[in-house]
């Protein structure tokens, strides 16, 4: 069953990316290093709780 999650910038705080994840699989948090628009550079977003 796949879920959907929000990845939102370590930095700022703000939530850029809305992507999904099967919990079965992956039971973990998701940590990825993306482009963050308001920070204007490549940051690591985590998943939201």
């Amino acid at each position: 069953m796949r879920d959907n999650i929000i990845l939102k910038c370590t930095v700022c705080g703000e939530e850029n990316y809305i992507g999904s994840k099967n919990k079965k699989n992956h039971p973990e948090r998701r940590e990825i290093k993306k482009f963050c628009s308001r920070c204007n550079k490549q940051t690591i977003h985590k998943e939201k709780k």
